[in-house]
């Protein structure tokens, strides 16, 4: 027996760190450019000579890089996924995490005795409003967004019978990731993102950027004061998990008021298995939950499709995405 493995997560922290920070100094971006050596990474990252070969060797041991006769380079799966000249960036998730979320996590103890949020502007009504009044803020979240919704996207383009249907609304869409990745794999879909109206401007270039905007529009609103577009199918990602169960049961009711019969409602995230064993992501996320929002937490597939029956939809279903998310699905 040995305690390796309970070290292994009390201090992850460490390596959570060095990755978070590697992401903010441009790493990953300069090797993407091509292999270096200390000297020249020293100088182009601006690091200190007393911490360049540490930390530069500490991400080859948690094999983030790789080095040979001298000079580093990107893994296959860093030089994919964190080089943010390519497409398949999805560091923005973690651009957040290192300046929000890492900082708010040293609350947890405090949130767990109180049950109240850690995060910055803790004292705000209005999380979601205080969050999209900075603009760089803004952007940094709905970057973020895509990042954890692009894996996700990819699978509800592929598993859901899109021939079925003509359209589709993203509720809380973000920059637009998954309205773009379902309508770039089904041409004859037309759809819409709903969300507040200070993202239009970054749904809009995003879409546009994909050359989509003949088929994708912005709908500017609030889903809880404003009814849902009307659409074949309607998408929630990453959306229940914010509100309390009151707010949660809301939303799921304007979804199938706003369906036609035989409408679909996919709603995703990373849901728990129903035993509450497994996915730790999950778990955790919920914590993060508590955190971030005054009433937010994640569910289990077994809750959900509870709360879909109460609104009114006939069908329900789980299916796993990618990851430790999954989708719930709900047939009016």
């Amino acid at each position: 027996m040995s305690p390796e493995r309970i070290f292994g997560i009390g201090m992850g922290f460490w390596g959570a760190k060095a990755l978070l920070s590697a992401v903010e100094l441009g790493v990953f971006a300069r090797l993407g450019q091509g292999g270096a050596r200390l000297a020249e990474l020293t100088r182009d990252l601006g690091l200190h000579e007393r911490a360049a070969r540490d930390f530069l060797d500490a991400l080859v041991a948690l094999n983030l890089l790789e080095r040979e006769d001298g000079v580093y380079r990107n893994s296959p799966e860093t030089d994919f996924f964190l080089d943010r000249a390519k497409p398949s960036y999805v560091g923005g998730l973690l651009e957040m995490a290192n300046a929000r979320l890492y900082q708010s996590w040293g609350g947890l103890t405090e949130a767990l005795r109180t049950g109240q949020r850690q995060s910055e502007e803790k004292e705000a009504e209005d999380f979601f409003g205080a969050l999209y009044s900075d603009p760089e803020r803004l952007r940094g979240f709905l970057a973020a967004m895509s990042g954890v919704s692009a894996g996700p996207a990819a699978m509800i383009a592929s598993k859901i019978p899109w021939r079925n249907y003509k359209s589709f609304v993203d509720v809380g869409a973000a920059q637009g990731m998954v309205p773009v990745t379902v309508a770039r794999a089904h041409p004859h879909l037309s759809g819409f993102g709903f969300d507040l109206p200070v993202v239009r401007p970054v749904f809009e270039e995003f879409v546009a950027r994909h050359g989509l905007s003949d088929r994708l529009r912005f709908t500017p609103g609030d889903f809880f004061k404003d009814p849902l577009p009307k659409a074949d199918v309607i998408v929630m990602g990453h959306i229940l998990h914010d509100w309390s169960l009151e707010e949660k049961r809301a939303l799921l009711a304007k979804a199938h008021e706003a369906l036609p019969k035989g409408g679909m409602l996919v709603a995703y995230d990373a849901v728990i298995d129903d035993e509450r064993r497994e996915n730790a992501f999950g778990l955790l996320m919920s914590l993060n939950m508590l955190i971030e929002t005054p009433g937010g937490f994640d569910y289990t597939g077994a809750d959900c499709q509870g709360w879909m029956r109460e609104a009114g939809f006939a069908e329900t279903r789980v299916e796993h995405l990618a990851g430790p998310d999954s989708m719930v699905i709900g047939v009016k």
